[in-house]
């Protein structure tokens, strides 16, 4: 059996208590002091997340926007240096290779932030599609990436200790400035529902970055945070996981994230079959009965079975159990479901999505 990979924080992990996990080939801590707590910590201070096993493609070359342009869905042609934007990268038939953030550097030079389950795949469908001056590079042993997030991150950051410019907008990047010492690029995103940055530093600084903040947020009560709160933040959040709400059957029209997908722009891989009208709708849905809903539970609407369920959870900033399902899209509008818990078919009634804003 194949030996779990480690990200460059994993003693820090152990030092802190963390309870490891299998996550996709990974070992990570899916909690330190609890899930609820540090669930808690990020809605209403600050929690900070080794996302490490996250993976990151370099795309260089004079043809690197070009080829960029035939992979992604969305349209980069408006992106200025510094800018970060999300996109669907798609197989002819339209469903997801995986969803990305493209950092652009210059006209020649882009980073892909890629999901870590699907780093080897996305890296053969790279190069499968390569054309022209335009090279791909793994770049993902060169990186720690730690995402500080929640409403004290600011301060969490001043206390450590900053030297250059931070992003002051959502999806702008800063490539390079000083964190308690360290270099870093700087990206005003996160996967939370909450304001925050993503960090970006060498490998071998990530432990002594994530020392620094974890001191720095003290003060402000911030806690180290696992995979358990990470799922559940984004999971209120309504931000679909690869995996879970999409796959290769899934297109981005059916898990609405359609503002990813620049049809009008000449021609990119799916595009045509992203041109039919989806078939399938995500929905978000709230138990009127006792129980939890998971996911792959199936769902029920006027008597027929109308879809399943990709990801559920009791919430813990929301009272009950919420879920998110992909159904037939002439169901999708309904306001009365049932969902089939445990072999019982529960009431729930249709819910927006996110499930969470904050104020």
């Amino acid at each position: 059996m194949e030996a779990l990979k480690k990200t460059p924080l994993y003693e820090t992990h152990l030092k802190l208590g963390g309870r490891m996990v299998d996550f996709g080939g990974w070992n990570l801590p899916v909690q330190y002091s609890g899930i609820v707590e540090e669930h808690k910590a990020v809605r209403e201070r600050a929690g900070l997340f080794d996302v490490s096993h996250m993976g990151e493609a370099r795309v260089t070359g004079k043809d690197a926007f070009a080829y960029l342009q035939k992979i992604l869905t969305n349209d980069i042609a408006t992106m200025m240096p510094g800018r970060c934007r999300y996109s669907m990268v798609c197989y002819e038939n339209g469903g997801a290779v995986d969803d990305v953030l493209v950092y652009k550097y210059s006209d020649e030079d882009y980073l892909l932030v890629i999901n870590a389950g699907n780093t080897a795949k996305d890296l053969a469908w790279f190069e499968q599609n390569l054309f022209g001056d335009a090279k791909v590079i793994d770049e993902s042993p060169l990186w720690a990436q730690l995402a500080l997030q929640g409403p004290r991150f600011l301060d969490v950051l001043k206390e450590a200790g900053v030297s250059g410019p931070l992003p002051e907008k959502n999806y702008t990047f800063v490539p390079e400035t000083v964190v308690a010492g360290i270099r870093c690029m700087v990206s005003r995103t996160g996967y939370t529902g909450e304001d925050g940055v993503e960090l970006y530093c060498k490998a071998s600084d990530g432990p002594a970055l994530h020392a620094a903040l974890c001191k720095a947020g003290e003060a402000y009560g911030l806690l180290p945070c696992g995979l358990g709160a990470r799922d559940t933040l984004r999971f209120e959040a309504g931000m679909p996981l690869y995996g879970h709400e999409m796959d290769e059957t899934v297109t981005p029209l059916e898990v609405g994230v359609g503002f990813a997908v620049k049809l009008n722009k000449e021609d990119f891989i799916g595009k045509q079959a992203l041109l039919s009208p989806a078939k399938r709708a995500r929905i978000g849905l709230h138990l009127l009965e006792r129980g939890i809903m998971r996911e792959h539970c199936a769902v029920y609407c006027e008597g027929k079975e109308v879809g399943k369920t990709t990801s559920g959870m009791p919430v813990p900033t929301l009272e009950g159990s919420y879920a998110m399902a992909l159904v037939d899209i002439s169901f999708a509008q309904k306001d009365e479901f049932e969902v089939e818990v445990r072999g019982k078919k529960l009431k729930a009634a249709r819910a927006a999505i996110p499930f969470y804003k904050r104020s």
